[in-house]
């Protein structure tokens, strides 16, 4: 079974980046943060992750009346799995959820009343079962309107599987694996887009940030964005399946390519697992007050290149141990095309 393991991944060969000027400050700025950790540095680098927090206790929303009465409404569903008690459990996915959502409350002005947590810390409502995280993305999308700024999130394993639908490009469907996927099976790439990108109107825009392995198209997104071109490319379905929204915008943030697996570590933060995708991002973001899609992509990507290229502390010992390249190449994907380089990431 693929997981997330620090240092898998599919594809050895990662795209080219340029760096402007800003982009270089924002990294050397991420260098230092990382640089300050040495001496507090643990080896603790595995297939597992560390819980090394307290349960979220956010008092969750249970439908769109329950968080602005005026809009635009913003609303968001973290879902962090650990997969406890299970051999490929994950030990930092928590750690990921709490620092999306104070990224969330305090960078990009969400009220708590209006995210909502699915954990295995949380009350049975809200564990990341398949029925409940389905029941969560009906939520998220539900009764929007046009100014709405919607935002799922999700930390733990994912899979591929064949495609027999012929709307994969690749021949196969991604997923993301709920705590309950061995009973009840995956969340494919088919439902996540059915449930929360197809019913998206007009002035209405989800992001989708996932951390997970294989996570590259799980959206199905039509617009793949190539960061070594700098072009969008054609990811429309083969069957001609309908994929897109109802007039919004639906953009997806993954760790890594559809191939690739992502990096679990301690690398960065040197006390505490963490998805290394969100660490990056969520960094990259509170030290720029501005940033595009494209610098984001750059800075991710040249943050997560410096553990493949032994900048980081403890990057010496995670080669040793799995003997090979830790890179993953983060994509952007989109229902439409837009200049990456001139609109401001927000969500």
């Amino acid at each position: 079974m693929d997981s997330r393991v620090t240092g898998s991944r599919s594809n050895t060969q990662g795209p080219s980046y340029s760096s402007p000027d800003h982009v270089r400050r924002s990294l050397l700025s991420v260098s230092n943060t990382l640089q300050s950790i040495k001496n507090r540095f643990k080896k603790k680098t595995s297939m597992n992750r560390s819980l090394d927090v307290l349960p979220l206790n956010v008092k969750h929303s249970t439908g769109p009346s329950n968080c602005h009465e005026t809009h635009p409404r913003k609303r968001a569903v973290l879902c962090g799995v650990t997969y406890q008690n299970n051999k490929y459990r994950l030990k930092g996915t928590i750690n990921d959820v709490k620092k999306m959502r104070d990224l969330l409350i305090d960078h990009f002005g969400y009220s708590k009343e209006c995210i909502r947590v699915l954990t295995e810390e949380e009350d049975p409502a809200f564990i990341p079962t398949k029925k409940n995280i389905q029941d969560s993305l009906k939520w998220l999308v539900e009764g929007s309107e046009p100014g709405d700024r919607l935002v799922f999130y999700f930390s733990g394993h994912g899979l591929r599987q064949p495609d027999f639908n012929n709307d994969e490009r690749d021949g196969f469907d991604e997923t993301i694996c709920p705590v309950d996927f061995m009973q009840e099976g995956m969340i494919l790439d088919n439902d996540i887009n059915s449930t929360i990108v197809r019913p998206l109107k007009k002035n209405v825009t989800l992001h989708a940030i996932v951390d997970a392995c294989h996570s590259g198209t799980i959206l199905d997104l039509e617009c793949i964005y190539n960061a070594r071109t700098k072009n969008w490319e054609d990811n429309s379905p083969p069957s001609k399946a309908k994929k897109c929204t109802d007039g919004g915008i639906a953009i997806g943030l993954s760790a890594c390519g559809d191939d690739q697996m992502a990096a679990d570590t301690s690398a960065f933060t040197g006390d505490e697992m963490a998805g290394a995708m969100t660490y990056a991002l969520i960094q990259t973001v509170q030290r720029n007050s501005k940033l595009t899609y494209g610098s984001l992509l750059e800075i991710i990507h040249e943050t997560l290149e410096q553990v493949n290229n032994g900048k980081c502390f403890g990057s010496r010992f995670l080669h040793k141990v799995f003997h090979r390249s830790i890179i993953q190449d983060p994509l952007l994907s989109s229902s439409e095309e837009f200049e990456v380089y001139q609109k401001e990431f927000v969500l």
